[in-house]
């Protein structure tokens, strides 16, 4: 048995995981932010219930640079009091487990690559779409972090007057367009034209940010995640057609890309963290 934990910016969920199958999860909103040891021990207290003799080790992703030899965390996003916490050897003092840490979307596609989607390719990113744009990379079947935990930062690289993930995240609908990316898929949904050509020119500006994957990192799959990729059925079409001028049209032949269907899948990949020894 394994836990796993998955801290948000809004939230943290703690999993029990035998061999990639949930057994039992807890959630909680994040209280106190701007409070480390409030954080801490409000995090501390939902994983204590799981922390039982069954329990072998504990993997946790955070939003966040990871120094992951020493379990460091750096300027956590949207937890402000989080600014270099050593985490690892906290939670190892106060449960006498091995503690494997890493960035939050390194957790989701190790889980995807593991149990999920991408399992069995040999290469594979996952590139989740919310608040920002990042992106976790397998290669030859082993999670890949570079040297500061920063490789996969495809949303930072210049783009138009700004970067990329001002176009291809949340910020291209309420920075760009004074909405939200919910309020329009939910009038896309309704056949709203206005909403369906926002979320057409999205589209567009994300296939920028696939193609500089495909260019970095030629991988096998890309499994979209995050909130935005739940509206993918409004964006694929657009997006494919900004692809077209890829310099290489055999690798887009030969790609799959699939949209996350497990919302528990970041949970499993930090839980299967000990697997990797990264």
């Amino acid at each position: 048995m394994t836990i796993g934990v998955d801290l948000g910016g809004t939230n943290v969920r703690v999993g029990l995981v035998d061999n990639g199958i949930l057994i039992r999860q807890r959630s909680m909103a994040l209280e106190q932010k701007d409070s480390l040891s409030a954080t801490l021990a409000q995090l501390i207290a939902l994983i204590q219930p799981f922390a039982d003799d069954s329990v072998n080790s504990i993997g946790i992703g955070v939003p966040s640079v990871v120094d992951i030899d020493r379990g460091i965390v750096y300027n956590v996003a949207n937890i402000p009091s989080w600014e270099e916490v050593a985490l690892r050897d906290i939670l190892e003092k106060e449960f006498d487990l091995p503690v494997f840490v890493n960035n939050d979307v390194n957790c989701f596609i190790l889980g995807e690559h593991q149990f999920g989607l991408a399992k069995g390719y040999r290469s594979a990113v996952g590139m989740s779409i919310g608040t920002g744009l990042g992106s976790g990379i397998i290669i030859d079947n082993q999670l890949y972090a570079g040297s500061n935990c920063g490789a996969g930062e495809i949303g930072l690289l210049p783009y138009l007057d700004k970067n990329i993930e001002s176009y291809a995240a949340t910020q291209f609908f309420e920075s760009v367009h004074g909405t939200t990316a919910l309020e329009t898929s939910l009038a896309a949904t309704l056949g709203d034209k206005t909403a369906l050509k926002l979320w057409a020119d999205f589209g567009k500006h994300f296939g920028v940010a696939v193609k500089a994957v495909l260019y970095t990192y030629d991988p096998d799959v890309i499994v979209l995640g995050g909130s935005i990729a739940k509206a993918y059925s409004f964006f694929r079409e657009t997006m494919y057609e900004s692809m077209a001028d890829f310099a290489y049209p055999v690798t887009l032949r030969r790609l799959q890309i699939f949209q996350s269907q497990n919302e528990n899948i970041a949970l499993l990949g930090a839980a299967a963290l000990v697997r990797q020894l990264v």
